[in-house]
């Protein structure tokens, strides 16, 4: 089971890391907090603190067309903020 998905880089959430050493992960729905813990000291070598989760649920969408309104389903997923250890941060842009 692959528990991280994908980092959150937003302009938030960059301010939040900056100021507070907290990072964003978007994580697999299934995976519980000490699951997560472990991947991210695992990936980035770091020692993780604190971890909060969040359960989001698919927003439904409507848009009108030529041929009437459509209606769809953004998908369902699950947010996990790292609270990293003082002093220590991760850099998501090195391996460009």
């Amino acid at each position: 089971m692959n528990i991280l998905q994908r980092p959150i880089i937003t302009e938030k959430m960059t301010r939040v890391s900056e100021k507070m050493g907290r990072y964003g992960f978007v994580v697999n729905p299934k995976a519980n907090k000490i699951q997560i813990k472990k991947a991210v000291q695992d990936m980035y070598g770091v020692v993780v603190v604190d971890v909060n989760t969040m359960n989001y649920r698919g927003k439904i969408r409507t848009r009108g067309t030529k041929t009437g309104f459509t209606k769809g389903k953004t998908s369902a997923f699950k947010k996990a903020i790292v609270t990293l250890k003082a002093g220590e941060s991760i850099d998501f842009y090195s391996n460009i």
